[in-house]
């Protein structure tokens, strides 16, 4: 892989504490781009038009299950390509909460939902997993599920630890751009 001065900016899920982050930060170094940047959105189809606002330097990182990927990918199929996928861990994937008291309430992204599949908790739906812990830490619900780094972050406490998943993550280029 050659060096890249280019300031290339990689648009994705926030915020900060993500998996599509980490994901970003990890495709930056390993393509040595020295000058690039994660930007962060509340929703894959925000940071698609962020992509779009500047499509020479920028490309999206998405999560391949994500739950409207499929829509981003053939909306924009004449803006836009999936140019590549990898393979990463994600970052440990814990059900935790603000202390150990009854749980009843728990935030969820879409994707990592089924983690709680028969328990009977009362689960609301998020934009991201690092929103769940954000949410959860303001007193919105008793849980949630989130990465072991945004549970860390909100000062949540680690109920239940499922590991990280082995995950993939796409990056979307608009027609044009050269990496």
């Amino acid at each position: 892989m050659s060096t890249n001065n280019r300031r290339l900016q990689v648009h994705t899920l926030g915020p900060t504490g993500t998996n599509c982050e980490a994901a970003a930060q990890y495709y930056l170094e390993q393509n040595n781009h020295k000058q690039g940047d994660v930007v962060l959105y509340e929703t894959l189809e925000e940071a698609l038009d962020g992509v779009m606002s500047n499509p020479a330097d920028s490309v999206l990182l998405g999560c391949v299950v994500y739950p409207k990927l499929n829509e981003i990918v053939f909306r924009n199929l004449k803006s836009m390509s999936l140019h590549e996928c990898f393979m990463m861990p994600t970052h440990p994937m814990v059900l935790a909460g603000r202390d150990h008291g009854p749980v009843q309430k728990v935030l969820s992204h879409p994707a990592p939902v089924n983690l709680l599949e028969g328990r009977g908790y009362d689960i609301r739906l998020v934009t991201s997993n690092a929103a769940a812990a954000l949410e959860c830490a303001g007193g919105s619900a008793d849980a949630c599920i989130t990465t072991s780094v945004a549970a860390e972050a909100n000062n949540l406490e680690i109920l239940e630890d499922f590991g990280p998943v082995r995950m993939g993550f796409s990056i979307h280029v608009p027609h044009g751009t050269a990496l």
